[in-house]
């Protein structure tokens, strides 16, 4: 084996990576440097660099310019094109004067412009006598489109990948067919080679991983050297970061194919703003918990009053759950909640190397078995309920006056619920929970806890008659039940009431886990639904993607991808974004959100911030108001001790596992959470053995999704 291919694989990719992509966290370290050292006795290293650079091409070397000799030019119209070689016609470089558009005050002028095949790009000057200094401008060709247009005569579009786009005018038909054929040769030519460089890449990081794979398990130089398995792991998160990179330009370039229709309407097209809008609002029934017979047995209920609330209590209590949860039996959870931050030590350094050997780009992570320092102490159904650590907030949404104002305050406790219940960045894993295991708690809200946020608007809230004091002792109950429904894949639900409020909330979802290269992905695959009982609305929701970076290095975990919140029934809608840092600058844990009126189109809200930090919401009355995510107050949950709780209850099962991660002793933990699992195989063998199916305890299936078996919808309590 070669291991100087590996080292120019790894020096192509970073060349080619640096010119071509901006977002990647495979740049930590690179052992390339470090075999090199090892192996530089190893023979015949020039001949396989050699090699290596008639396979990639010396990245430093620009192909040579075709420079035409005289008569080789011919004109067409105002534009000359140099043929060169004629086995080259897709090479063939541009150049003439064509009308440009500037803008609305200055319109048309003529500019100079000279396409460069070699480059892939198109550069105009202010006049051919300025043609060999720096260009006023250019756009890059690869990936790019090119568009007639009717607004004016000869007209044409070029739209760069980047959104970027030249809008000119030819002097004749000729001319323009001449300048829009070579344009699309020569972006088609550039499209290509990126991705034959793709291919290659490929190629390359399949010998590279054979021949490491290739290696004695022992000796000097073994296939689990650790220079060689992190050798291996970054080849693989270069070969992913390049395909994201030309997945980006492909759907770039699809949106410019799109919007060209779009642009050819008006001068004033591209001005246009480019917040994503959001997903339609339908009427068509919920596929989790959509039922359609419950508002005229609800709807028409007048709210709980605050002097009824003891009754309220009782009732809620009996009506919550077969399985009843004596309330006198709980008590406020002490537990400490703090996770420290995952430093690698370098013995864990090397299980990370070897899992990492034996994983493949785009792998499902769900059935590998990873290491048990990486987990949290808490199981993934009990960090569904830490969503919940703000129920003043939550309990608030229906008291909103205005349909606007109940879905404001619904954007409010949704960005502010993920630093409590992703604990912040830390970069942790939570138990995976085994078959049939559920988490049961519940929240006593004080009731002069649950305000208005901000002041409203409206008049009725203006005239409405100030609230009593509230008596101390009186308090909402907010209950909570969660419940593991699959293995594999594995598909969790919780839900979430309050019946002095009328309000629930039901949400079913499935864990998509994926090796990236040098980070893991999840997908949260699934949706919630938020019902307000008082007002007739459901309020349809889906969640994040989570991202554990540099998982090499220091971990860390950050949140990503766009998500809606929408109402059909009063027609609001909020598209949030959760933005993943870019490669070069930019901050960490950005999110942005927009709360849109969609029959009038009008922006009733934004906010941007930091998911576990401080956020910035501006009201369309012009009000602003800033909220600290990580200083908000949390009321702690309500738990049974472990002696009264279920055996498939979550802090029962896992209490070993548990204990012996907060005494240090990764070993226990390790064999208590095999015993866990191997339970759980023995008991899925003896119902295959029976054909017995499992059957939930507190959801049943509806559609597509999961529903509590008693909600609150469904109930006259």
């Amino acid at each position: 084996m070669s291991l100087t291919i590996a080292f120019s694989f790894n020096i192509s990719m970073f060349l080619f990576l640096n010119s071509q992509c901006a977002y990647s966290d495979v740049y930590s370290y690179n052992p390339g440097v470090k075999i090199m050292e090892r192996i530089s006795s190893v023979s015949h290293t020039r001949t396989n660099m050699r090699n290596v650079r008639e396979d990639w091409g010396d990245p430093t070397r620009r192909p040579e310019q075709s420079h035409s000799g005289p008569g080789t030019a011919a004109r067409v119209g105002g534009a000359s094109v140099s043929r060169g070689n004629p086995s080259q016609t897709q090479k063939r470089r541009l150049e003439g004067v064509l009308k440009k558009y500037t803008n609305l005050l200055q319109g048309w002028q003529n500019r100079y412009f000279v396409l460069d095949p070699d480059l892939g790009q198109l550069q105009y000057f202010i006049n051919e006598q300025s043609k060999n200094q720096k260009p006023r401008g250019s756009l890059p060709l690869i990936g790019s489109s090119v568009a007639s247009s009717d607004e004016f005569p000869f007209m044409f579009t070029v739209y760069a990948s980047n959104g970027e786009l030249f809008r000119l005018r030819a002097c004749d038909m000729r001319e323009q067919q001449v300048w829009m054929t070579q344009l699309q040769l020569s972006a088609r030519r550039h499209s290509d080679s990126s991705a034959k460089v793709m291919s290659q890449a490929e190629g390359q990081q399949k010998n590279l991983q054979q021949s490491i794979e290739s290696l004695p398990g022992g000796g000097p130089l073994s296939s689990l050297d650790p220079d060689l398995l992190l050798l291996k792991a970054t080849s693989v998160a270069a070969l992913s970061c390049l395909g994201e990179c030309l997945s980006i330009l492909q759907h770039r370039v699809s949106q410019a194919a799109r919007s060209i229709s779009t642009h050819t309407q008006g001068l004033d097209a591209e001005n246009m703003a480019g917040w994503p809008g959001p997903t339609p609002a339908s009427e068509d029934p919920l596929k989790n918990g959509g039922v359609t017979d419950w508002t005229s047995s609800t709807s028409n209920k007048p709210p709980s009053s605050p002097t009824h609330g003891n009754k309220e209590l009782k009732r809620s209590q009996q009506c919550f759950s077969t399985e009843a949860v004596d309330p006198s039996e709980e008590s406020t959870d002490t537990e400490d909640n703090e996770e420290e931050d995952l430093g690698v030590l370098d013995e864990q350094r090397s299980i990370i190397l070897h899992l990492l050997s034996q994983l493949k780009l785009g792998m499902d992570l769900t059935r590998v078995v990873l290491p048990t320092f990486i987990l949290e102490k808490r199981s993934l159904l009990e960090m569904y309920a830490n969503f919940m650590a703000h129920p003043d907030m939550f309990l608030a949404i229906t008291a909103g006056v205005t349909a606007e104002e109940r879905i404001v305050r619904f954007v409010e406790y949704y960005l502010t619920a993920f630093h409590e219940g992703r604990k912040g960045a830390v970069a942790k894993k939570p138990y995976n929970p085994i078959l049939g295991e559920s988490f049961l708690c519940s929240w006593d809200v004080p009731r002069d806890r649950v305000r208005p946020l901000r002041t409203t608007a409206s008049s009725s809230a203006r005239h409405a008659p100030s609230p009593a004091p509230a008596d101390p002792d009186d308090r909402y109950r907010l209950r909570f039940v969660a419940e593991q429904l699959s293995h594999h894949p594995p598909v969790s639900a919780f839900y979430c009431e309050c019946r002095e409020r009328r309000m629930c909330v039901n949400t079913h979802v499935w864990t998509k886990s994926k090796f990236l290269g040098m980070s893991v992905g999840v997908t949260m695959v699934g949706e919630g639904v938020l019902h307000l009982l008082e007002h007739d609305e459901r309020y349809v929701f889906t969640l994040p993607c989570a991202y554990a970076r540099s998982i090499l290095t220091v971990p860390w975990v950050e949140l990503g991808g766009k998500v809606s919140i929408c109402c059909a029934k009063s027609g609001y809608s909020a598209a949030v974004t959760f933005h993943t840092k870019p490669f070069y600058g930019g901050k960490v844990h950005r999110v942005t959100a927009e709360v849109k009126h969609n029959s009038t189109s009008t922006i009733v809200c934004k906010a941007q911030g930091e998911w576990n930090g401080t956020l910035e919401f501006t009201y369309s009355s012009g009000e602003t108001k800033v909220i600290d995510a990580s200083k908000l107050p949390v009321i702690r949950k309500r738990i049974r001790p472990l002696e009264k709780q279920g055996q498939y209850e979550s802090r029962r099962l896992w209490r070993h596992v548990t204990a012996a991660l907060r005494a240090g002793d990764i070993d226990a933990a390790t064999e208590h959470k095999r015993e866990l699992e191997d339970r759980q195989r023995s008991e899925e063998k003896k119902r295959t053995s029976s054909s017995a199916p499992w059957r939930p305890k507190h959801f049943i299936k509806e559609g597509e999704g999961w529903v509590y078996h008693n909600p609150l919808w469904k109930t006259n309590c």
